[in-house]
């Protein structure tokens, strides 16, 4: 795993944290979500993964960018978005779909070489 370097960006006086690996760039959307409801970020979050445009998009790109994406469970999620008893996290969407367009902040900061923002 190659170096991953910590940096933040200010939007609308709101941190946004962003790590870059490689050439790959990496916002949080947990620091976005903040700026909306600063209590439970995850529940923005948690709200945005059950739109069937947000699913409809990730698999977009999931299917075009990653050849270890899962199409069986990309359409099952697809299926079941925008119904009100689903719920679909951001961690349940990559080990199910073994998803690389999101990923998570600790996975990329378990990197002992990553340097944390003070």
């Amino acid at each position: 795993m190659s170096k991953a370097k910590r940096t933040s960006t200010d939007v609308q006086g709101t941190a946004i944290a962003v790590v870059t690996q490689g050439a790959a760039d990496f916002i949080s959307l947990t620091d976005i979500a903040r700026y909306r409801n600063s209590q439970e970020p995850f529940a923005v979050i948690n709200n945005w993964m059950r739109s069937r445009s947000t699913i409809e998009f990730l698999g977009l790109w999931e299917k075009l960018c990653n050849p270890d994406f899962k199409p069986l469970e990309f359409e099952r999620f697809r299926n079941e978005a925008g119904s009100n008893y689903f719920v679909l996290s951001p961690q349940r969407w990559i080990e199910s779909t073994q998803a690389k367009g999101i990923t998570q902040m600790r996975t990329l900061l378990a990197d002992t070489n990553v340097k944390r923002l003070k």
